[in-house]
């Protein structure tokens, strides 16, 4: 017998619960919730430009020449010459032969891995993998297997056992650590082994390597290193979609068998002509990145001073670790009822134990309200004291989650 209203009782025990806020009167980094006017520390718009006056103008005028819906998907009648415009552009900024588009980074790492991977193959993931990973593993036909985090050694183990072939995905930077992928073994070990990989990229693009190329061209890795490159375009890109850049050939049986790419209406092409203005920002603005590298440096070093538990991270993602789903909902609130806005993050999201709040920097942030954030968690520090009672001494532990390993 069903009993839906038990499980959603359990989860409210639990403090897991999740709850659907609307924010209003957003601009830049300040909106408004439930009435009161706060400064948003938990967006992924790293760069600033979801409210970027030439993105939006872009996007107005791309609605005005294409209406608002695309209609169909790419390959009936959904297509459009800016969405090629787009992926050309895309395949040009880093230096790939072809880029496709897909409606979401979730789409785009299920069609990729579902697609790719057959009987006999086995893809091997780390194990705080984003969810995209993961479930695009539980479709594919062949095997998945999850290796502990960053464990180079697990993988260079399991990349020796037989299968058909392999193919290693990683996110490039990890969600909900902020810290980033051992891109330049795993290139080492796929090349050792002959197995490809696949990197999503979704929260290094934008924000890291030259002209924002992501955590590959940090690491001097190129398309015969990691054939595979996943983008999203709704984090440093401030719009909506996805993308998976490599190696011609790739990129064709991709379009001609990934069914989230096939079955599925395209993005509009006004949101493909907003994209190309936010990716001339993305290239040009060097100073949107420096700036983004100093509020970090300052947010680290003040949390530091006030003693704080942050995990070891250079990104704009800085979790703060707390410990209980309880203590990480009250401290929210608490940061809340000061007028900042961060979300506290419960398992099974991350590991039991490690629920956090997980901090974002923005360009758009300025130094005075990173110093307005510090204050607020100096007024809260007597519920930030647990810290992670169960992961002190192993804080990127593994994910608590409920996915299987077939």
């Amino acid at each position: 017998m069903w009993n839906i209203r038990a499980e959603l009782d359990d989860l409210r025990s639990s403090d897991l619960e999740r709850r659907v806020r609307a924010l209003s009167h957003v601009h830049g980094v300040e909106g408004r919730l439930d009435g009161r006017r706060v400064l948003i520390f938990c967006s992924n718009d790293y760069l600033g430009l979801a409210d970027d006056p030439e993105v939006t103008s872009a996007f107005l005028a791309g609605a005005r020449s294409y209406g608002v819906g695309s209609g169909a998907s790419h390959l009936v009648s959904g297509h459009r010459p800016v969405h090629d415009e787009l992926a050309g552009a895309l395949a040009d900024w880093l230096r790939r032969d072809r880029v496709l588009l897909f409606s979401t980074g979730y789409m785009a790492n299920q069609g990729v891995i579902s697609t790719l991977v057959g009987s006999g193959d086995v893809v091997h993931e780390d194990r705080l993998n984003h969810a995209s990973l993961l479930d695009g593993g539980l479709l594919a036909r062949g095997r998945m297997r999850r290796y502990p985090h960053a464990d180079m050694a697990a993988l260079g183990a399991a990349l020796q056992r037989p299968a058909r072939r392999h193919l290693v995905a990683t996110d490039g930077v990890f969600s909900m650590d902020g810290d980033l992928a051992p891109v330049a073994e795993i290139g080492t070990l796929a090349r050792r082994h002959g197995a490809a990989v696949l990197v999503d990229d979704a929260h290094g693009l934008g924000v890291l390597g030259r002209e924002g190329r992501g955590v590959l061209d940090q690491a001097g890795l190129g398309q015969d290193d990691v054939p595979l490159l996943v983008g999203t375009l709704g984090k440093a890109f401030g719009t909506f979609g996805a993308f998976v850049a490599g190696p011609d050939d790739w990129i064709e049986l991709l379009q001609q068998r990934a069914r989230s790419h096939i079955y599925t209406t395209a993005p509009p092409p006004a949101l493909a002509a907003a994209t190309l203005t936010s990716l001339e920002r993305v290239r040009a603005d060097d100073w949107r990145r420096q700036h983004l590298i100093d509020l970090i440096r300052r947010f680290r070093l003040g949390a530091d001073k006030l003693g704080l538990r942050l995990m070891p991270s250079s990104t704009p993602i800085q979790p703060l670790l707390v410990g209980e789903s309880a203590d990480a909902l009250r401290a929210s609130a608490a940061l809340e009822e000061r007028g900042i806005l961060v979300t506290a993050i419960r398992p099974p999201t991350v590991p039991a134990g490690t629920a956090r709040l997980r901090i974002t920097l923005s360009a758009a942030h300025e130094q005075t309200q990173v110093d307005r954030l510090l204050a607020a968690l100096d007024d809260i520090r007597p519920l930030l004291q647990g810290g992670g009672r169960h992961a002190r001494n192993n804080i990127t532990c593994e994910r608590a989650d409920t996915t299987p390993e077939p």
